[in-house]
């Protein structure tokens, strides 16, 4: 391979992705990652687009996905396979090698290859092509110089006290998303040791942990953590039901120890009694000893990161930034214990609002100046790859040569400096009679509800009304079927129209005590009784609503929903 050949990784979250990247890094061979959820076209176009020639995958995924397309890649002439078996690899078409990567890291300790040139990458080259898993549309390719990348690491390193040999970090998020890659980049950096999981072997209760086994967050006792709030979501709602199970003295005594610690930690005082006596268990189920956890990826809700605060005694930090800016942009200071919002700029990024007149937003609002965020900075990245017109739209320079991305969510500044995200331009719609609707706020209000496990809020601009798919609770779902005696199965139960009632009731009052606007509301929703995955195409791996997936396969139902117009 010469320098600045594009190399793709497109494999699970181990510790061979992160070796074959520090390669990659040396010999200035841009990494081309790939999300291994991407369905089959989705991972042929990013491989077409970058002329990729190698490729580093697993066992598992170079046969349950790759197999199937490579007639699709014509220039894919080399598979490297990470796992050590087989060491035989028959039946691929002529002019595919598939290799072990123990075999080719012998390869590489050979006298006359060890000593090959090694020509350092400049830092405005290329590091990373990083196709998003984007919620519209075909994956982009965000071009991440090495420049961009250190810029990322060092203003998030600065938000992360004492970072050091000691501090233990546990992965399990997408290395090809930019929060995962950035936080084991930063862990790298600082000499912290890196233990690998996987969402399904997490925690105790998790679905591949066999019962009375511990999972991986009890064997390693991680000290830092990164989190998307969905599984956040799922760790408090699950904490919520045990303490539900409690006898009525045991929940009295969690209730009033979770609001003595809270108004104590509003005062930036300790609780080491409560800490120890009641809180203890819940901390134990991350391994009793994280010091941060990060959150990004989409809004945490206030209800769980208080609950996070204060049953798992340690900070919460929520952070903003996107691939387009490295993952980096903000995060809230350790000891800021407010909530729903995202911190102070990092050392790295620049914030400016640009008015948005459209959605009534203006920088020169009061209290809070609000607008479109633009961030400005070193770990602003190079654009998108072979994407000219699209690139022109989202990257701006300013008359002093200072590079800016559009980033095209709504934010409010405090007197703090800190920020907070208030909406999304695309999440806009205006409805027949002129109200505008923003349907991220709708569906982070209703998250909180103990009822949903997940919901997506749509409207049509000629329709008068808003509308729901919902992903209820199991456990809630069943007790609410069971309390009006509605028989049937999960699948029955979702498709009964007294069930959808009795929910839109529960989510209305729900919606009317977060104070939505009544136009805000659902007024129809349909029940799903399988939960949106990446695997089914309906989220992205951080767990964001593809909207253009959903309606498409909610197609029947919106019809149903809006009087089969």
């Amino acid at each position: 391979m010469q320098p600045k050949t594009n190399i793709a990784i497109f494999c699970e979250t181990r510790a061979e992705w992160m070796i074959a990247a520090q390669a990659c890094f040396m010999y200035n061979f841009p990494l081309v990652t790939l999300y291994s959820t991407l369905g089959g076209p989705a991972i042929a176009h990013g491989l077409n687009e970058a002329q990729v020639s190698h490729i580093i995958t697993s066992r598992e995924l170079l046969e349950t996905r790759l197999k199937a397309i490579l007639i699709e890649v014509p220039r894919l002439q080399h598979i490297i396979v990470v796992d050590d078996t087989p060491t035989s690899w028959p039946g691929y078409p002529r002019g595919i090698s598939v290799h072990n990567m123990a075999a080719v890291q012998q390869l590489g300790a050979k006298p006359d290859n060890a000593s090959r040139e090694r020509k350092q990458p400049l830092p405005t080259d290329i590091a990373v092509i990083m196709y998003t898993s984007g919620s519209t549309g075909v994956p982009k390719g965000v071009m991440i110089s090495h420049s961009n990348l250190i810029a990322g690491i060092t203003g998030m390193a600065e938000r992360v006290p004492n970072l050091c040999e000691d501090d233990t970090y546990i992965g399990y998020l997408p290395l090809a998303h930019v929060l995962e890659l950035s936080a084991e980049m930063l862990c790298v950096a600082h000499g912290c040791r890196i233990g690998y999981s996987s969402p399904q072997t997490l925690a105790d209760q998790s679905t591949k942990i066999k019962k009375g086994s511990k999972g991986d967050t009890s064997v390693l006792q991680p000290t830092l953590m990164a989190a998307v709030p969905e599984i956040m979501d799922r760790i408090y709602k699950n904490v919520m039901a045990k303490v539900e199970e409690m006898s009525y003295f045991q929940r009295t005594l969690f209730t009033l120890a979770f609001n003595y610690k809270l108004e104590q930690l509003g005062k930036g005082n300790s609780t080491p009694l409560c800490d120890r006596l009641v809180f203890k268990k819940v901390r134990s189920l991350l391994g009793g000893r994280t010091r941060v956890l990060l959150s990004g990826g989409a809004p945490l809700s206030a209800a769980t990161q208080r609950f996070m605060n204060v049953c798992f005694c340690c900070p919460v930090g929520q952070g903003y930034g996107l691939t387009e800016t490295c993952g980096a942009g903000t995060i809230s200071e350790p000891w800021d214990y407010s909530t729903g919002r995202v911190g102070g700029p990092l050392v790295c990024s620049e914030f400016k609002l640009k008015d948005w007149l459209e959605g009534g937003y203006r920088s020169t609002d009061k209290p809070h100046p609000r607008g479109e965020i633009l961030i400005g900075g070193p770990n602003v990245t190079m654009g998108y790859y072979k994407n000219d017109s699209k690139k022109q739209d989202d990257f701006v320079v300013d008359e002093n040569g200072q590079r800016w991305f559009c980033t095209g969510d709504i934010g409010e500044f405090h007197s703090d400096g800190c920020l907070k995200i208030i909406d999304r331009k695309k999440d806009l719609v205006k409805l027949q009679a002129g109200e505008y609707v923003s349907l991220g706020k709708v569906e982070a209000m209703l998250k909180n509800c103990s009822l949903v496990d997940n919901i997506c809020a749509y409207a049509n601009s000629d329709e008068t009304y808003v509308i729901g798919f919902v992903v209820p609770n199991q456990k809630h779902f069943l007790a609410l079927a069971e309390e009006y005696g509605v028989r049937g199965s999960l699948i029955e139960l979702c498709d009964n129209s007294t069930m959808e009632e009795l929910v839109l009731k529960v989510i209305t009052e729900a919606a009317l005590a977060a104070q939505l606007e009544r136009f805000e509301i659902p007024r129809k929703i349909r029940l799903s009784p399988d939960p949106w995955t990446p695997e089914t195409g309906l989220v992205t791996d951080a767990f964001k609503l593809k909207r253009l997936e959903l309606k498409s396969h909610y197609k029947d139902d919106i019809e149903r929903m809006y009087g089969g117009k």
